[in-house]
């Protein structure tokens, strides 16, 4: 038994695969955050573990060679453990089912990358020594960052996610920004590997960080304690009520059928001045305009809501220009269905509603897996809708299902806005902790904002969160029906650049940090 725990295979891909996949338990909706302060330190120590066989045991392998390995299976194990829901998608049309096997294993194989490289990298440097857990803070902390903006970016279950069921640990994303409070969590979740270390002082650097993590939790819990939101008559406020309705996707080819149900759970007041907010895609194989000939449609409206009523939700849309374009949209109507306003997704999920290299795709049969053959359009309209509610002017940030997990979209508008507003279609995922993970991310959206986030998810989950992450009222993935509540229109926040900045330089402070104790041989 311990030969086999020594072996090659057990060392470079069967162990790394474990703990990547261990992982998952980590974010939503298992919440076992604690579980990163043993994954991350044992991961450190197979590096150094392989650094020294890779002079001995292994020395006819290549070391940058073993080390790709070694990363390269921890990322697998993370990404398939982790995102093994989204070829769920795939399981509503028989013409997807046929690439199950390659989104179940490629799309882990593909991301794993981020975790190799920054293995790779931090290969040469790593020792038993404190600046080691700089360094590979670093690489990590810097992996994350690259991952959320190439090739789109897609910064799904970054390490600072683990913590969306303890917004006590994350109350300083808003002076420090996203990214720079991941890099510190990694360092954190890395601490733990300095108990083993031979110097002396390693207890000093362990204290030091434990100290630093306590901190970071009392200051975070005597913010939301005492950092009260005004909901006094000094603020503009809105009536919200947000409607989910558990549809299944087949339903929704029922435009009638659908709009009967929503409105039902909706419970119109027609003296109350109320926005409503419906969930994604309600009107899904046509777009808007068509659905507005709908005699029927247009009557349930007209029958069911009052002038004092707005209304949002998802729905195709599309534009003629050189060609026939379309958009997945957020819509504002009136009880009459007349736009308001509208906003076009800006960030498309690929193969969900585009091809990538579509012209050359299409001739092999693909097409997106969302209905309707062509692709979607990327919106070019400005984020930000305004709404003049019977003489009160309002900003709100739209965020269409995806948007959610891009912290840069809240960060370029933060001058904008005076609350978030997210739709979103979870039953592509099923009975997955995608839905879990997917709302996660709203919980730091609303915290980085200071504002609130009002959420309708079908198949998901459906809430209101308040400027601190605390969720105030919800509906679990399973339920149909609506919350409601008035909500302060608070003012946008100024600080447009300065968390980015806050990131690029603790990245160099990490770098100048290193160097120096390496000198120091610390």
């Amino acid at each position: 038994m311990i030969n086999f725990f020594n072996k090659r295979f057990f060392i470079l891909f069967l162990f790394p695969i474990f703990l990547g996949g261990f992982s998952v338990l980590s974010f939503q909706p298992f919440n076992l955050f604690f579980l990163n302060f043993l994954l991350l330190p044992s991961l450190f120590w197979l590096i150094l573990y392989v650094k020294k066989k890779s002079k001995s045991t292994y020395r006819k392998k290549p070391f940058i060679k073993n080390l790709f390995y070694l990363g390269t299976s921890f990322g697998f194990g993370y990404f398939f453990f982790g995102l093994y829901w989204i070829v769920n998608a795939m399981t509503f049309d028989e013409s997807f089912k046929i690439f199950i096997p390659f989104g179940l294993f490629l799309i882990p194989i593909f991301l794993s990358l981020f975790f190799s490289l920054p293995i790779i990298l931090t290969g040469s440097f790593i020792e038993e020594k404190p600046s080691s857990i700089l360094v590979i803070s670093f690489f990590f902390g810097l992996s994350d960052f690259i991952r959320s903006i190439i090739f789109n970016g897609f910064p799904w279950n970054i390490w600072i996610y683990s913590f969306s069921s303890s917004i006590e640990n994350v109350q300083l994303i808003n002076n420090l920004g996203f990214f720079s409070l991941n890099l510190i969590f990694i360092t954190f979740f890395f601490s733990p590997s300095l108990i083993f270390f031979k110097k002396p002082n390693r207890f000093v650097s362990l204290s030091l960080i434990l100290i630093l993590i306590f901190s970071n939790y009392f200051y975070g819990s005597f913010k939301i304690n005492n950092e009260k939101i005004d909901f006094g008559n000094n603020q503009k406020k809105i009536n919200f009520k947000v409607v989910t309705a558990g549809i299944e996707l087949s339903e929704f080819k029922d435009p009638i059928k659908v709009t009967s149900r929503l409105i039902k759970l909706s419970e119109p007041n027609k003296e109350k001045k109320t926005i409503f907010v419906w969930p994604e895609g309600i009107f899904v194989g046509e777009s808007f305009s068509s659905i507005k000939l709908n005699q029927k449609v247009r009557e349930l409206f007209k029958k069911n809501f009052s002038k004092n009523h707005l209304i949002i939700f998802g729905s195709n849309t599309s534009k003629i220009t050189h060609k026939e374009m379309y958009f997945n949209s957020m819509i504002l109507v009136d009880n009459n269905l007349n736009i308001i306003s509208q906003y076009d997704k800006k960030k498309l999920v690929p193969f969900g509603e585009f091809i990538p290299m579509e012209n050359i795709l299409n001739k092999f049969g693909l097409k997106k897996i969302t209905p309707g053959y062509s692709s979607y359009s990327s919106g070019i309209s400005s984020p930000i809708i305004e709404i003049n509610f019977h003489g009160n002017k309002f900003n709100f940030l739209p965020l269409i299902c995806y948007e959610i997990i891009f912290p840069s979209i809240v960060q370029e508008n933060l001058s904008n806005f005076n609350f978030i507003i997210n739709i979103s279609e979870d039953a592509w995922f099923g009975e997955t902790i995608g839905p879990h993970q997917h709302f996660a991310k709203a919980v730091f959206r609303a915290i980085e904002s200071k504002k609130f986030l009002v959420r309708s998810a079908n198949k998901g989950k459906t809430v209101f969160i308040d400027p601190n992450g605390k969720i105030i009222k919800s509906l679990e993935p399973n339920e149909a029906g609506n919350i409601e509540l008035e909500i302060p229109a608070l003012k946008p926040l100024n600080n447009k650049y300065k968390k980015s900045l806050i990131f690029f330089l603790l990245l160099i402070t990490y770098v100048l940090t290193f160097f120096v104790l390496r000198k120091l041989k610390f």
